[in-house]
């Protein structure tokens, strides 16, 4: 009788799991089915092109591609592209002084001077302040105003030089506020090579890509190195402009310069996540906002921006933008879900975004608000010449599926006739006017909080 219940109760345990995995696996389906939902709409309509990866507790519950990764060649994008991570890179660099640190070859409160003389002016400048954007030194990009023109390709080593040569002022005491610094890594990188005496790709490669078995990530100056890879995803741009301003910035490196894959980065999640490079305490410190000299958070950690908001609780994350690329990586520590987005054709129309709130509400089960959409003979139909009270011609245009006013905005569709400038505030909508058939007659544009209500007629 005894072996019976015993065998009872072994079978009722095992029924209990098999039913929780059924469970699982339904509601991963559920969320997947969801989130490519998502996705492959803003896809359509131009808003997406990349990868994405969304994992729960490590496991992959959603990877897909959409777009392409070659638009003159008509490559598709893979799970195995390679991307720019532009800012996202600062994670990598933060760990790097973190590992020297615990190495004892330099401490966070350490004067940048003593590891970069030449920049003896900004003594009251740390490790600490750099890693959290609380220096107060200037864009480096500014020190090469003057020249930009015939510069070919920006170097650290340049930026240094011109820092000590030129010492502009600092924009306030360290540690007294925040503000997003690209120089700050950049140095940091330059001290990473001082002190370990690698270049700092050689530094990643061997203390962090290779021993989490990230194959598809490495430090890479494409341009200025002239790499032809199939595998990397290339940038797609609207404006001529942003080439040029691509290849000048491509010599240098901390701030941005590395590239990798969604898998790649899951690893790198995973690895945080387990302590295999870093600590718990090192961990907990990285993901903990730096305070500033009035102890106020910055919100800001070792490359990562920290947040903590109902029902999501603690996360942390970092977005990327470079003329071409948009990418984005975060963790929900307390839920451990990670969400990787790497996109190559971010561009100044305004359409690309990334649709973080929407996969967030997903994964919490919560009901997004569902964006209006237009087919493109709609949108067709209000394209054409306006005229203002002045007589002057006003065009609509359409582009990547969007209205366009004359001044480079693009509209959103609130319903099929009214729409609204995006990215303006105070608001500003335009209401198209249709006669009795349908025929469009002209524009309303209001901007109540300015007192602007205009009418305007189409040209015929």
């Amino acid at each position: 009788m005894k072996q019976y219940y015993t065998n009872l109760a072994f079978l009722f345990s095992f029924l209990l799991i098999v039913n929780m995995l059924i469970a699982q696996d339904g509601e991963t389906k559920q969320l997947a089915g969801r989130l490519d939902s998502l996705y492959t709409e803003l896809n359509t309509y131009g808003e997406f092109n990349g990868n994405v990866l969304i994992a729960k507790k490590g496991k992959e519950i959603y990877c897909k591609s959409f777009g392409v990764s070659d638009k003159e060649n008509g490559i598709p994008l893979s799970p195995r592209s390679i991307f720019y991570l532009a800012s996202v890179s600062k994670q990598f660099t933060a760990t790097a002084v973190v590992l020297l640190a615990n190495e004892k070859k330099l401490k966070y409160s350490d004067a940048i001077t003593q590891y970069l003389p030449e920049l003896g002016s900004y003594h009251g400048v740390t490790i600490e302040n750099l890693i959290h954007h609380t220096s107060g030194l200037p864009d480096y990009v500014d020190l090469f105003k003057k020249d930009w023109d015939s510069i070919e390709t920006i170097t650290n080593e340049e930026v240094i030089k011109r820092l000590g040569e030129q010492r502009p002022e600092l924009r306030f005491v360290p540690g007294e506020k925040w503000q997003y610094s690209n120089t700050g890594y950049l140095l940091l990188a330059s001290i990473i090579e001082r002190v370990s005496k690698q270049t700092y790709g050689a530094y990643l490669d061997e203390h962090i890509f290779g021993p989490l078995n990230m194959d598809d990530t490495k430090v890479l100056f494409v341009h200025k190195d002239k790499i032809k890879d199939p595998q990397i995803a290339k940038a797609h741009y609207d404006n001529p402009e942003d080439m040029e301003y691509v290849q000048k910035l491509d010599g240098t490196y901390g701030q941005a310069k590395i590239y990798s894959t969604v898998r790649d980065l899951l690893k790198w999640d995973r690895a945080l996540k387990n302590n295999l490079l870093v600590s718990q305490k090192d961990k907990e410190s990285m993901f903990t906002s730096s305070l500033l000299n009035s102890g106020e958070e910055t919100g800001y950690g070792f490359g990562w921006y920290i947040e903590q908001e109902e029902p999501f609780k603690k996360m942390v994350n970092h977005s990327g933008y470079f003329p071409g690329y948009l990418t984005y990586l975060e963790q929900h520590i307390d839920h451990d879900m990670t969400i990787i987005i790497l996109q190559n054709n971010e561009n100044r129309t305004g359409k690309k975004r990334l649709p973080i709130v929407e996969t967030r509400n997903i994964l919490y089960h919560i009901p997004n608000k569902n964006d209006v959409r237009l087919p493109e003979a709609t949108l067709q139909k209000y394209v054409g010449v306006y005229v203002n009270e002045k007589g002057k011609d006003i065009p609509i245009s359409l582009k990547h599926h969007s209205l366009w006013t004359n001044n480079g905005f693009d509209l959103i569709p609130v319903s099929e006739t009214k729409f609204k400038v995006n990215g303006f505030w105070p608001e500003v909508t335009y209401t198209f006017i249709l006669d009795g058939k349908g025929a469009v007659e002209g524009y309303r544009m209001e901007q109540p909080e300015q007192g602007v209500d205009k009418t305007l007629e189409r040209k015929r």
